[in-house]
């Protein structure tokens, strides 16, 4: 799939356009080890002593030690590992290195299985740090939770909804352990439309456009992560002790 998508966009280079719009920024994870440091934040710790558990309960702890996030063989893989009944995984931000207003973010991924895990491709506005949360905004562009496996979902926090946020839509992802799937935002000016290898399940488009309902027009980075447990992951099975996602490329069309 990766070479087929970087064929369509050489092609463009050709005068032939498969899509309206241009390939901005991507990784493509076409190297070995570290992730690319122009272009990747590591995120670490557990959110203590503000935030701990990253306000969701979560029992991990984020690292940037090679076990838990690494380049190998044209992906990156993040894995979330327990010694001693201590979990660690990885989270990836572009936080002050890469950030976007509007436009078509893909992820090609495949996804780990286990109960009590929760990866998630997302999207944070940049005013976190000054607005808090959820004024900043928020786009899960995918969530998976292990105690209902198969099924992906898509959600928009913001001051009218959030925490147990009403704006989300749910579609079933079958091989979502055994085979790469790209998941996608196409985020315009008037709504936000979600996908699964193309096939839209969800959009969010407000009647009414204001602060709490619309502050998605304002730049937003994106994240990568393996969460544990906390409020929408659950008790995580006792038997498990190590599972991985795998990211094909990110990509960011305009």
């Amino acid at each position: 799939m990766k070479y087929l998508n970087f064929f369509l966009v050489c092609l463009s280079c050709f005068g032939f356009k498969p899509t309206e719009r241009n390939l901005v920024w991507s990784d493509e994870f076409n190297y070995e080890g570290i992730p690319d440091p122009k272009k990747w934040n590591y995120e670490t710790g557990n959110g203590c002593p503000k935030n701990c558990g990253w306000g969701n309960n979560e029992t991990q702890i984020y690292s940037s030690d090679k076990s838990n996030v690494f380049v190998e063989k044209g992906l990156l893989v993040i894995t979330a590992v327990k010694k001693d009944n201590t979990w660690t995984s990885g989270k990836l931000t572009t936080k002050a290195k890469a950030d976007f207003t509007y436009g078509r973010i893909e992820f090609s991924a495949k996804l780990p299985a286990g109960k009590g895990s929760w990866p998630a491709l997302w999207m944070l506005g940049d005013s976190f740090s000054s607005a808090g949360w959820p004024a900043c905004g928020e786009i899960d562009v995918m969530e998976h939770v292990g105690r209902d496996p198969g099924i992906v979902q898509s959600v928009i926090h913001s001051p009218s909804s959030y925490g147990n946020t009403v704006n989300l839509g749910r579609t079933p992802v079958k091989t979502f352990d055994k085979e790469f799937h790209i998941y996608a935002v196409d985020w315009k000016k008037d709504r936000i439309e979600f996908y699964v290898d193309d096939v839209n399940f969800y959009t969010y488009k407000p009647t009414e456009k204001n602060d709490k309902t619309w502050p998605f027009d304002k730049p937003f980075y994106i994240i990568m992560n393996i969460a544990m447990g906390g409020n929408l992951g659950g008790p995580t099975d006792p038997a498990l002790s190590q599972i991985k996602m795998e990211v094909d490329y990110v990509r960011v069309f305009q």
